[in-house]
């Protein structure tokens, strides 16, 4: 199990050291958006791009908002000082998606530097690597939401998650679900592409990953899951018809 770094914003004007890669394993940030939020957004104009701004603003829910914007200012933070530019001027695109060609697959940036991002409720997760890279985190879901979604997972998941107890479905559905999802965006294609594909496992450390991968959970406070999926260097992304 990977355990992240907690993400500490600086100063208005000061940059961040460039951080180190080691070859073949990601490094991970953890942003605490409810005890940062404010400290974010004080940093955010300065820092987001027009369209980051706008889609923050068009998120309801402000727990939601401050979230995105704590997340996007650290991702953006951390880029900038990997590839030795300010923050804001980091620039975001994507890659074509392996299932469609769409413009819609992983998020990628210039320089090299591989990253993934997950943020739900009051956390964010980021990660970078030197190949691709995915990760999740999640809060754990009620043992109702366990019973409607179970059925989508690998056959061999959903009679695990029946076996057990009801009081442990949840954070072994938390697990699962992050493995997977974890997955899916380091190769950058849908969970619709995916939730069936793979026997991740919903145990305490993962099965192996797919051809090429290696998937690990990451350590995340109380109530939450996490996982992270790194591509193996020199292996080809997935295709579609390959599933």
């Amino acid at each position: 199990m990977y355990q992240p770094h907690e993400f500490t914003f600086p100063g208005k004007g000061h940059r961040l050291p460039a951080p180190l890669l080691t070859p073949g394993a990601p490094a991970l940030w953890l942003v605490d958006a409810e005890r940062d939020g404010e400290h974010a957004r004080r940093l955010a104009p300065g820092i987001l791009d027009a369209g980051e701004r706008d889609r923050a603003a068009r998120l309801v829910v402000p727990a939601d908002r401050a979230c995105y914007v704590a997340a996007h200012v650290a991702l953006r933070l951390l880029l900038g000082a990997w590839l030795g530019v300010a923050p804001d001027a980091v620039r975001l695109t994507r890659e074509p998606c392996p299932s469609c060609g769409g413009p819609h697959g992983r998020p990628a940036t210039d320089g090299g530097v591989h990253f993934s991002l997950s943020h739900t409720r009051h956390l964010a997760l980021l990660a970078f690597a030197d190949t691709p890279v995915g990760v999740d985190v999640e809060p754990l879901p009620t043992q109702e939401v366990v019973s409607e979604i179970a059925g989508q997972l690998h056959p061999a998941e959903s009679r695990e998650l029946a076996a057990l107890p009801g009081e442990q479905r949840p954070a072994a559905f938390g697990r699962v679900w992050t493995r997977k999802e974890a997955h899916l965006k380091g190769e950058g294609i849908g969970l619709a592409d995916g939730l069936a594909a793979e026997h991740l496992g919903t145990g305490l450390r993962p099965r192996p990953g797919p051809p090429g991968w290696t998937v690990t959970d990451v350590g995340v406070p109380a109530g939450y899951a996490a996982a992270v999926a790194v591509r193996a260097a020199g292996q080809p992304p997935a295709r579609h018809g390959d599933r």
